[in-house]
């Protein structure tokens, strides 16, 4: 019976997430709430089920903020690192933002390249895939594509082709590290890998096929950008040091946002946890905003946050039922034990999914999964830590509502005047994942099989 009502409550709330009828942290935390009274409280009348959910006794230990060895495997419950790491991030990014940073990198870039427009849209492709890596994709997004819009303005130039790219190697780039995406974030806390376990594993994977990513941008868009006018007067064009808002500021940000990716990439050496860097980064950053501090709390998405906490807690109600090693063995009878088809099922199966559903909820959902599978077929976890990871952030590229990045692009080109519909936007964007998630099946074939 608690096994029934677990997945109910899940599948309706990813049926409330797509309709949108409701905001996606309303759905969850009405869910998470179920779960805990109706699964746990009724159906298991466990209050073990429900303390280990809430999972909030990890904050309080050691091994939460410090690792010694080996990290603990752990992805029962609400994931507190997760929450608050991406809490961390939000607070230095918001400050980054404030002292005018994204822009001023924009427009300085852009100068570098004397304002041709091909160039341009190259280089904007690669600093999307780059920044992506260290900084929320939606961010990088939402800055990159008002730019794009400004340039585009100014050089008589369609922007919708470089919006779409810079969407796609966002989502290319978030793949390559621990920190780039959200799922990733998950499947490291989760399994106890670390940044640089994801940048030699997902990031080779990722940084070829971005290569391969801009070659094809390129020759799908060489003509339409090619076509914009020639002979623009440059010179009244406004300086990239005008965007910056606050010189102090600035620096500070930029030296914080340094701090953040060297304690990321040594945090394995260090025995520093994601939580730790995430809440020191967070604490630096307020303390140096001084009068701005509150501000910056203010503007945080706590809505994303309270989505997290929700859908932990729905995906908590299938795990502790069983309901999650059902779906392990199904996959493990279909496959027949075949690592290769196995592997070709979750990352084709992850791509799909997260081409029609948020890639965050599918990959917390598929974590106990993976775990499963590992056990009962004797296959090398980290394997399929990979796969799923590659398949749920690259698959989110082909359509419009797969991921955050996707949506925040389309609606600044739409509401600066350049709507792009779902046959605009998949027929370029379908191709270029299919063609990505093939070269990731072959490399994971190549490299770990």
């Amino acid at each position: 019976m608690a096994q029934i009502m677990a997945v109910i409550i899940f599948l309706a709330m990813f049926l409330l997430i797509i309709t949108e009828k409701l905001e996606r942290h309303i759905v969850t935390l009405l869910c998470g709430l179920l779960t805990l009274v109706l699964v746990f409280g009724i159906g298991m009348r466990s209050m073990s089920a429900i303390v280990n959910t809430l999972n909030l006794k990890e904050i309080f230990t050691t091994g939460f903020w410090y690792v010694s060895g080996e990290a603990s495997e752990n992805s029962s419950g609400i994931n507190w690192a997760t929450i608050i790491f991406i809490a961390g991030m939000m607070v230095m990014v918001e400050g980054m933002e404030r002292a005018g940073f994204f822009r001023w990198l924009c427009m300085r870039i852009a100068k570098l390249v004397h304002y041709k427009t091909i160039s341009i849209f190259i280089t904007f492709m690669i600093m999307s895939g780059i920044l992506s890596m260290f900084i929320d994709s939606i961010t990088v997004i939402l800055f990159l594509a008002a730019v794009t819009v400004e340039l585009a303005q100014l050089l008589k130039f369609n922007p919708v082709p470089m919006i779409l790219s810079e969407i796609f190697c966002a989502n290319l780039g978030g793949s390559a590290t621990m920190c780039g995406d959200p799922p990733n974030i998950i499947i490291g806390t989760s399994l106890g890998y670390s940044f640089a376990d994801f940048i030699t594993n997902t990031g080779m994977m990722a940084g070829v096929s971005l290569i391969l990513s801009i070659l094809y941008f390129y020759l799908v868009y060489r003509k339409e950008l090619s076509a914009g006018a020639v002979g623009i007067d440059t010179s009244a064009f406004p300086e990239p040091k005008e965007a910056i808002r606050d010189k102090k500021k600035f620096i500070i940000s930029c030296v914080i946002f340094l701090c953040a990716v060297v304690m990321l990439v040594t945090h394995a050496q260090t025995g520093l946890t994601v939580a730790y860097i995430g809440l020191f980064i967070a604490l630096v950053t307020l303390l140096t905003a001084w009068s701005d501090a509150w501000s910056l709390l203010k503007r945080l998405d706590y809505k994303t946050l309270l989505f997290f906490i929700g859908l932990f807690v729905v995906v908590g109600g299938l795990e502790q039922t069983g309901t999650l090693e059902v779906i392990a063995n199904f996959i493990g009878q279909i496959s027949g034990g075949n690592v290769k088809l196995m592997i070709a099922i979750i990352i084709w199966g992850s791509a799909i999914a997260s081409a029609f559903i948020d890639n965050i909820p599918f990959a917390a959902t598929m974590i106990p999964v993976i775990k499963s599978l590992a056990v009962t077929q004797g296959i090398d976890l980290s394997v399929l830590a990979w796969t799923l990871s590659m398949g749920t952030d690259i698959g989110g590229s082909a359509t419009p509502i797969g991921a955050s990045a996707n949506v925040i692009g389309t609606a600044v080109a739409a509401k600066e005047g350049y709507p792009i519909g779902w046959g605009r936007y998949c027929r370029v964007m379908a191709p270029a994942t299919i063609m990505v998630i093939l070269i990731t099946m072959i490399f994971i074939f190549l490299r770990y099989l």
